[in-house]
């Protein structure tokens, strides 16, 4: 979801590490069209404020650590329509990926102090810390680390007054499927707090809007 800029101021990837062996179920609320709603805290100094979020899951590559998606705002101000974004994701790995982003503009500091707000992280923390987690097996940990970066505005144009410049840490639990996520940009509001949970939309025959990518 676009977030608004503020004008003031161990050798085992996630993805089956043992070749062979089926994937845990929580990759299920992980799989093509498995939709989440919640919400995005944005609150600034100036006001508190919060956006009904909604996630669906468009694409998911798991030998590559790999997972994209659609985000949707149903209540940004002075947006006319929902704001819709598409993201493409990074799994936490220790293979493809590790905690260490390395890019957008976020140092391994950046990256510790983000990953630290979720206390799933702090059992992890001491060797990430080390070497960004290479040498941890996440194959069977209950919680699954991601980032999530919006690629581009699917149904408003650039100068709708909205960024998509950081990205999400993001920390998904496999005992519910629920998802927690903070933004990063060093221009935007800090720690803007994603909160989703899993839902039957998609699987039912109940869907938010669908859009049409390129």
């Amino acid at each position: 979801m676009p977030v608004r800029v503020v004008e003031s101021s161990a050798h085992s990837q996630v993805s089956g590490a043992n070749q062979g062996h089926a994937l845990p179920p929580a990759f299920t609320l992980l799989s093509v069209g498995q939709a989440f709603a919640g919400t995005q805290n944005v609150s600034s100094i100036q006001k508190d404020e919060a956006w009904r979020v909604n996630v669906r899951i468009q694409g998911c590559d798991l030998d590559h650590g790999y997972l994209c998606g659609t985000m949707e705002a149903l209540n940004v101000p002075l947006a006319d329509t929902p704001v819709v974004t598409f993201w493409e994701g990074e799994i936490v790995d220790t293979k493809n990926y590790t905690f260490f982003t390395g890019k957008w503009e976020a140092t391994p500091e950046d990256d510790v102090r983000h990953w630290s707000k979720f206390p799933s992280f702090s059992p992890l923390l001491s060797q990430v810390e080390i070497d960004g987690g290479k040498s941890l097996d996440l194959s069977n940990y209950p919680y699954i680390f991601m980032r999530w970066k919006e690629q581009y505005f699917v149904n408003v144009g650039i100068d709708c007054g909205l960024t998509i410049a950081g990205f999400y840490y993001v920390c998904f639990s496999c005992s519910d499927g629920s998802i927690n996520g903070f933004y990063y940009d060093p221009n935007s509001s800090p720690f803007q707090k994603l909160e989703l949970k899993s839902t039957n939309e998609g699987r039912s025959g109940f869907s938010f809007s669908s859009y049409q990518l390129q």
